[in-house]
């Protein structure tokens, strides 16, 4: 496994499960440690940090520009950052014993495009995924299982009505592209620009809750 440097918010006790935190581009393994804070102490929060750097503390999954068509991104470097990631998750797995239906990957902007494309990609690494102010790969594509609607997959998108990075319309992109794949999913919109509010923090915690720990 290629390591990454990261923090983590160790659980109280043994692991009920785990949750890998996933920063945006241009920011750093720290910049989620509040959303960590607010988790079930009964789950281990790990936040990587990206292995690319784009500047002092700055770092990302892969290079994005923002276009009059769009972002767009470098293709090999996404593919490069998901397969990591997958490898990653699994070492952890192993490390606390936990299973890919109590292992959620989530992140803001950059980060929750991660955690979508290795949930939709891997479900046998994870089974629970959000996606905070971000949108899915259509390059992931081809890597996506045919049977992925009986995997047990389960998503979350939280983003802003106003954001004015990735417009809300990419969110109901990802919800319609989920709803096609038959990937039981949530869709939330708030009056925020491209930030985390407090609402959205809540109601991330919460379905994080019912996700992981609803056997519990």
């Amino acid at each position: 496994m290629s390591t990454l440097h990261a923090v983590v918010r160790p659980a109280r006790g043994p692991a009920h499960g785990l949750v890998v935190l996933l920063h945006g581009v241009g920011s750093n393994e720290r910049s989620l440690q509040a959303l960590a804070h607010g988790l079930d102490p009964r789950l281990e929060v790990v936040l990587p940090r990206a292995p690319l750097a784009f500047g002092a503390d700055a770092f990302g999954w892969f290079s994005v520009q923002f276009g009059a068509q769009g972002p767009v991104i470098e293709p090999a470097q996404a593919e490069a950052s998901r397969l990591l990631l997958i490898d990653y998750v699994r070492a952890l797995q192993a490390q606390h014993g936990v299973d890919a239906a109590h292992t959620l990957v989530a992140g803001f902007s950059q980060g929750g495009i991660m955690s979508a494309s290795v949930a939709l990609t891997a479900p046998q690494v994870a089974r629970r995924f959000a996606i905070l102010s971000g949108r899915i790969l259509p390059e992931i594509a081809p890597y996506i299982p045919a049977d992925i609607a009986t995997r047990g997959v389960r998503g979350l998108i939280l983003h802003g009505e106003q954001d004015s990075k990735l417009p809300f319309a990419l969110a109901t992109a990802a919800a319609a592209r989920l709803q096609a794949l038959g990937v039981e999913h949530a869709l939330h919109g708030y009056p925020a620009d491209h930030t985390l509010t407090a609402a959205m923090q809540a109601d991330f915690n919460a379905w994080t809750t019912r996700a992981l720990l609803s056997g519990h």
